[in-house]
């Protein structure tokens, strides 16, 4: 499946992936032939029902769960054949992730939460970068707190924040609006996809919500592990 502009357009490429847990009787086919190219800069939404494998083709496609079959081609390179150390080193450096479950800190302020993926890499904070983050995400008279004295949504805009920080290539985003309200939802929302498009960033979003999906520049419908439209 390739974009109308050809291979350069295609940031990620899942040939004939598939996942597999258990054998025998307690086989399950999470998985099943999966071909997709996700395009550079754009917003792709994954859906479908729970159970449907959605959440393991995220997983799977940025390198947090091995896959059983086929290949998951960045740059030009398999990243699904990377040993674990070079995978680690990869999602530090080229992917950014947004848990439903924000993942921060409780012991460290609100900057060091965000700085957080460059610090574990030993490499400079671009402070301007930052700043520009923290600016456009409303978090600059937040940034000497602590995550426990923000509200959920707050702490999303951190959460968002850290994932952009090192600059990264594809943001990976499983179920971000999951723990918060509508109308927090919709400001994440907004926030989310201004960052995108100020820092020219890839998003790939888990959502059963189908008025966040359509928010995306493309939707991707998963049932019963396989692509059913894209």
């Amino acid at each position: 499946m390739m974009s109308k502009g050809g291979m350069d357009m295609n940031i990620l490429e899942i040939t004939n992936l598939n996942k597999v847990y258990g054998k025998n009787d307690n086989k399950v086919e999470a998985l099943r032939d999966i071909n997709l190219c996700i395009e550079k800069g754009k917003f792709t939404s994954i859906i479908g029902p729970s159970g449907s494998g959605k959440s393991t083709l995220l997983h799977c496609i940025s390198g947090l769960d091995s896959i059983t079959s086929g290949k998951v081609i960045l740059d030009n390179k398999d990243i699904s054949k990377l040993k674990e150390e070079e995978l680690a080193k990869l999602r530090r450096e080229k992917f950014g992730f947004i848990f439903q479950s924000f993942n921060l800190i409780p012991v460290v302020n609100i900057y060091e939460n965000i700085t957080l993926p460059i610090d574990l890499d030993d490499k400079k904070v671009d402070k301007n970068y930052i700043y520009k983050i923290i600016d456009l995400l409303g978090l600059k008279d937040k940034i000497n707190k602590f995550p426990n004295e923000l509200s959920g949504g707050q702490q999303q805009r951190v959460a968002i924040a850290r994932a952009l920080a090192n600059k990264p290539d594809i943001i990976f985003a499983d179920e971000p609006t999951g723990n918060l309200d509508s109308k927090t939802t919709d400001e994440v929302m907004d926030l989310l996809k201004e960052c995108v498009k100020s820092f020219g960033q890839t998003l790939v979003m888990i959502t059963h919500n189908n008025e966040i999906a359509n928010m995306s520049d493309r939707i991707i419908k998963i049932q019963d592990g396989k692509v059913c439209e894209s």
